[in-house]
């Protein structure tokens, strides 16, 4: 039967609500693009949806398009549990949206207060499994763009977080680690400090030189300047290049373990690194610093 003229979008089965707020910020889009997508999949209406969480579909339709105010901890949950989402992960992504839009933590503390505990924080056995192999990698590469602990562990723990919200869809595809290093590397990215268009590595030329242990400052600032322009060589490279190259030879990941990492065959990921280690020496002798900077890379 055709559509009626007028009718509501929302309430057609198998649509998908209104497009999310240009205004809304990147951490509240981390966990409402999965839930959008799990309501898409489900199949329920905004009427159905309406009729499961008990909250109306004015403030329903707000909440999915991120409209208004930073939707209450009790009204995403409400919409958490009739999608079956696992709540822990994104209650935990909520959380850190709460913060971007500059709730305190009081308001966030008294929104979680006002649902019933979550029970027992479970991810799936395959998924624990992944993280106990994956986390010292992927914290090293997001410590080599983040400069710090804190944010490296934060894009981490985001990472792993919305990978167990959209589990069935990471392993309904062809290649898991793939699919989950891609993730990882966007949420890295999307918080490195840029330079001219690309992640800003010079931090880690800071870190070399340090641990080289020069001492003479005439000496110390030359030897910084050219690392700082070998790392922002690297930086230019194709993405799964770098990738390799910073795992492999910055992060000190011991060769057989990068292709499981980032979820290439062994074939393609020597090959990455054998063509990248080219570019970079290519660049090192045409500007002739006198200094091998590829001696970083054995």
């Amino acid at each position: 039967m055709p559509e009626q003229p007028g009718g509501d979008p929302h309430s057609r089965r198998g649509r998908p609500p209104e497009p999310i707020g240009e205004e809304v910020g990147a951490a509240h889009r981390t966990w409402l693009e999965p839930v959008r997508s799990r309501l898409v999949a489900s199949g329920l209406t905004l009427d159905e949806l309406v009729g499961r969480s008990g909250y109306s579909k004015t403030r329903l339709s707000e909440l999915l398009r991120g409209k208004g105010y930073y939707p209450g901890w009790e009204i995403t949950y409400s919409v958490v549990r009739a999608l079956d989402l696992p709540p822990w992960p994104l209650r935990r992504l909520w959380t850190a949206a709460a913060r971007e839009a500059d709730k305190n933590q009081v308001w966030i503390e008294n929104r979680i207060r006002a649902v019933q505990p979550l029970g027992p924080d479970q991810p799936p056995v395959a998924h624990r499994g992944f993280i106990q192999i994956m986390r010292r990698p992927y914290t090293a590469y997001a410590r080599a763009f983040l400069q710090s602990d804190d944010r490296a562990q934060r894009a981490v723990g985001e990472t792993f977080d919305i990978l167990w919200l959209t589990w069935d869809v990471a392993i309904s595809g062809p290649d898991t680690p793939r699919h989950a290093w891609q993730m990882l590397r966007s949420r890295v990215m999307s918080r490195a400090v840029q330079r001219n268009g690309h992640p800003d590595l010079r931090q880690a030329a800071f870190d070399t030189v340090a641990q080289a242990g020069i001492t003479d400052l005439g000496e110390r600032k030359s030897r910084i300047d050219t690392m700082a322009d070998f790392f922002d060589a690297i930086v230019r490279l194709p993405q799964d290049q770098m990738d390799v190259i910073v795992l492999r030879h910055l992060c000190g990941v011991r060769p057989d373990a990068v292709p499981g990492i980032v979820g290439l065959t062994p074939a393609m990921t020597h090959t990455l690194d054998h063509h990248a280690r080219g570019a970079l020496t290519g660049l090192y002798l045409r500007t002739g610093t006198g200094t091998d900077t590829t001696d970083t890379l054995e």
